[in-house]
């Protein structure tokens, strides 16, 4: 029963999640996402203390596919920005 409530948490914040960002102005796109990528370098912490620890292989292998999923995060993140600022530079 846990597990449901779990997956309808997730299909939630999908939807909300992709709701507002659909509904962000373009002038709005970089410092938000310069304020993901700080908090998707926070998760990526967190995933690489899990993956380390001594918890069990289960969560080592959770640990490291979310320090694995948040490192694409971060990097994408910084990609979309540094070309975002690219467009706003005199030639």
């Amino acid at each position: 029963m846990t597990t449901i409530y779990l997956l309808f948490i997730l299909l939630l914040s999908v939807v909300v999640g992709f709701e507002l960002i659909r509904k962000v102005p373009a002038t709005l796109h970089t410092p938000l996402m310069s304020g993901a990528n700080a908090i998707s370098g926070i998760s990526l912490l967190a995933a690489m203390s899990l993956a380390g620890g001594e918890m069990g292989s289960y969560s080592t292998y959770l640990g490291a596919f979310a320090a694995c999923l948040a490192t694409i995060n971060v990097v994408g993140g910084y990609m979309v920005t540094d070309r975002m600022l690219a467009m706003f530079k005199a030639k």
